[in-house]
């Protein structure tokens, strides 16, 4: 199992709020808890037998603590307003990393403003210790702005483009 699998599963989970995975292979076993950090936000959390190589996920950075009463987390893909217009949608990075808008400096980006993009459309690469992730989109849509820029830090849940689905 590799780390975009086990990444995928810890997606997966947090996407239908599932508090525990286990998967067993053979000698293989893989836990994913989610546990409620200080902030009152589920950290996934994976354990790997020590007779396994392991491989860590940093888990997300934790949000401070809101003044008003909390409110359940948005999903990936929200609305968000662009001059008042809540029909956009964002795409937001789900790690910790760096934003390259293409696959590498020579080559053209993955997407642009006006482009459209279908669901599963690779639309940037995140770095993140030394792996290469790339993001696609969860929704259809056409590109409205793109919010980062190229070759720099993001955060977990920081948004990426704006796409109009209409």
């Amino acid at each position: 199992m590799d780390f975009n699998q086990i990444q995928e599963l810890v997606r997966m989970m947090s996407k239908y709020k599932l508090t525990e995975f286990i998967l067993k292979e053979g000698d293989f076993k893989l836990v994913i808890r989610n546990q409620p950090s200080h902030a009152g936000i589920a950290v996934p959390q994976v354990i790997v037998p020590a007779q396994q190589p392991a491989v860590a996920i940093a888990p997300p950075a934790p949000a401070p603590a809101p003044a008003a009463p909390s409110r359940p987390e948005p999903a990936p893909a929200a609305p968000v307003s662009e001059d008042d217009n809540p029909r956009y949608i964002q795409i937001k990075s789900p790690m910790v990393g760096t934003f390259y808008r293409s696959s590498g400096p020579d080559k053209g980006p993955f997407v642009k403003v006006g482009d459209t993009v279908e669901v599963g459309s690779k639309v940037c690469i995140i770095e993140a210790m030394k792996l290469f992730n790339e993001i696609e989109s969860e929704v259809k849509g056409k590109i409205v702005k793109v919010l980062a820029e190229d070759a720099t830090p993001v955060e977990y849940d920081q948004p990426l483009f704006l796409i109009d689905p209409a």
